[in-house]
């Protein structure tokens, strides 16, 4: 557990696992705190690094606007502090965008790359989550299950009850108080992956990537996967059985990013 100046801003990290050097890029609100159980599978096979981003954690917030160079360029300060000049990098929903924005900008210095139920931007952009909040607390949580999934209607989840229970899960994610520093953060984020637009730029990634989406996902429908893969040169995309959460939902998936992670870098 460690802090970082990173981009001039002070950034939380964590490092753990062994193997070769993977950078974890995470998820929109997410912080360690909450989601270092979906990395954990990838510390019993690499060197990792993952860090609460911007406005969320641990991690600074300072003011904004916040734009997806500043996450990218918070990554590659991070990177230089631990004296990685290379990596591997891991993207999974927001942080596929960022790991897109770092990977247009600095493709020396990605070894391989997975892009994790994620979007471009431009034509085909990410579901606008910032527009959630204009909603009442129960329209809210109906309209995330069915982003989740778009099979989470009331009677889905009424006969599947392990989806439920996910869609349960997420729910109470976002349960405790926070400060109104905390909630800017947020939706600085948030406002900040709805101006992604990498869609003319992902021709300049060099490094094998996997693209990864999920069947029912509406927030980065499988059509967004589609176009990251093919403007990425030599790119492969691969569709599981879920949602945006089909990592928790199809037990191929882990083992298979973690499997093109692994692979001899070229």
């Amino acid at each position: 557990m460690s802090t970082a100046t990173c981009n001039g801003i002070r950034i939380y990290f964590e490092r753990w696992g062994a193997g070769p050097r993977l950078l974890f890029f995470n998820g929109s609100g997410a912080s360690l705190d909450v989601s270092r159980p979906m990395i954990d599978p990838y510390a019993g096979h690499f060197d990792v690094v993952a860090h609460d981003q911007r406005g969320l954690g641990r991690s600074a917030i300072p003011p904004g606007p916040y734009t997806m160079a500043d996450y990218a360029a918070d990554a590659a300060a991070l990177l230089d502090h631990v004296g990685w000049e290379t990596c591997r990098v891991v993207g999974v929903s927001f942080g596929g965008m960022v790991a897109q924005e770092f990977a247009v900008t600095w493709p020396e210095r990605v070894e391989r790359l997975a892009l994790v139920c994620t979007s471009p931007g431009g034509t085909h952009p990410s579901y606008p989550l910032h527009e959630l909040a204009t909603l009442d607390p129960g329209g809210r949580a109906s309209a995330m299950a069915a982003l989740l999934d778009t099979r989470f209607t009331p009677e889905w989840l009424a006969t599947h009850e392990q989806d439920w229970m996910v869609v349960e899960a997420m729910g109470s994610r976002g349960q405790p108080t926070k400060s109104e520093e905390q909630l800017r953060g947020e939706r600085e984020q948030l406002l900040a992956r709805s101006h992604l637009d990498v869609t003319g730029r992902l021709h300049r990634i060099t490094a094998p990537t996997l693209v990864a989406s999920g069947r029912f996902d509406g927030i980065a429908p499988v059509a967004n996967g589609e176009a990251i893969a093919a403007a990425i040169p030599g790119a492969q995309l691969r569709v599981y059985e879920g949602g945006h959460l089909f990592m928790h939902q199809d037990p191929s998936a882990h083992p298979d990013i973690i499997g093109f992670l692994s692979a001899s870098a070229p």
